[in-house]
């Protein structure tokens, strides 16, 4: 029994036009549109590639191995990319904190403003409170005890 794993050109077409069709489409989750590959593509990549190989000559071990070890590194580096992004988010949060109760300049626009930081907001982008007015950490040129 011979298994024919060549497609036909209308095969070829047909193939094409549907995964054009599928990159044209808006994502269902949410995800924005890129030309790079993440996790979740590269594991899809990998099972499609399993289900339609050549029987008789199935991947080698060495290579499956090799795209597993591949997978895996690039699930260590997103995981270490999101980590390193909530460790930043608390360093600049515990930044802001560390300036109540002391007195601060502030550059906003072509005016200086000063006064006490009566009190700070936390996340990726934390604020000081001085005056009523919440400003950016940017804006701080000098901090006094």
């Amino acid at each position: 029994m011979d298994i024919n794993t060549t497609m036909n050109a209308g095969e070829k077409f047909a193939v094409e036009n549907a995964v054009n069709t599928f990159n044209k489409q808006n994502q269902p989750d949410g995800r924005v549109k890129t030309s790079e590959l993440g996790k979740d593509d590269f594991l899809k990549l990998l099972i499609t590639q399993l289900q339609n190989q050549d029987p008789t000559s199935p991947m080698e071990d060495t290579q499956f191995i090799s795209q597993m070890a591949q997978f895996s590194s690039l699930e260590q580096m997103t995981n270490m990319s999101t980590s390193f992004s909530k460790l930043a988010a608390l360093m600049n949060s515990q930044e802001a904190f560390s300036t109540l109760g002391k007195t601060v300049e502030l550059n906003v626009g072509d005016a200086n403003v000063s006064g006490v930081v009566e009190g700070a907001t936390r996340g990726e982008h934390p604020q000081i409170l001085v005056n009523g007015m919440y400003y950016d950490m940017e804006k701080i040129a000098a901090i006094y005890n």
